[in-house]
């Protein structure tokens, strides 16, 4: 047994070393680190909106059911398709010291639309149905931009590699490394008191009579960034 811990011993000590400086050359090549960017603004085209009825708010002149049904007959007139845009987002009653109860229901509409927004906001105020507030505002085919923008900023990358490798006489080879630390679209926050009183006030141009506007809302900027480096050919 101690035989052939020696031969195997021996046999790795013959096999010869390769230069250091031949190892560091394969490891370690010239190369360049460039930055990418790319950056969009679409234009949001779903809506999500929280409306609350509450039994309360009507000083008991209403009950829940009724509210829905003004509410549900409010959306229709403002050209929404009910069975396709409105849904349940939550139900509950509170139970009081009276030994009463006050129901409340919390809905969520799908509107695509600047113009949508302005009429169902101005539908539902005129049904007294005031708590309505936007939950968020995003796109369709937002997976779709992201992806394409996030692809644009590496062939930036590219780009800018190939241009500052120029500047020096050399071209670029193979990308052996790309860092991507972008992170979710971030959320758009509105003011919705202050959409509430627009919605109110743009659904009829007082100086030309009856033309309708939409809100003005804020486009969903996209703006990624990639780290990446390339090979430095002579």
């Amino acid at each position: 047994m101690k035989k052939t811990i020696l031969a195997v011993a021996v046999a790795l000590f013959a096999i010869p070393a390769l230069p250091a400086t031949a190892q560091s050359e394969e490891s370690y090549p010239s190369y360049i680190q460039v930055n990418g960017r790319a950056e969009e603004e679409i234009v949001p085209d779903e809506f999500y909106l929280s409306i609350v009825i509450d039994e309360r708010e009507s000083k008991g002149r209403q009950t829940l059911e009724q509210q829905r049904r003004d509410m549900i007959a409010a959306l229709k007139r403002a050209g929404v398709d009910v069975e396709k845009q409105l849904k349940v987002a939550d139900m509950s009653s509170e139970y009081f010291r009276r030994r009463t109860s006050a129901a409340t229901a919390q809905y969520q509409l799908l509107l695509h639309s600047g113009a949508e927004v302005t009429r169902a906001y101005e539908a539902l105020d005129a049904a007294g149905i005031q708590n309505v507030s936007i939950l968020r505002v995003s796109h369709s085919k937002l997976d779709e931009h992201k992806e394409r923008i996030r692809l644009n900023a590496v062939r930036n990358a590219r780009a800018n590699a190939a241009s500052l490798a120029e500047a020096i006489g050399q071209r670029i080879g193979s990308c052996f490394y790309i860092y991507d630390s972008n992170n979710d679209v971030a959320p758009i926050y509105y003011n919705n008191n202050l959409l509430r009183t627009k919605a109110a006030s743009t659904m009829y141009d007082t100086a030309e009579g009856a033309a309708e506007e939409s809100l003005d809302f804020k486009t969903i900027r996209l703006n990624y960034s990639v780290q990446a480096k390339f090979v430095l050919l002579p």
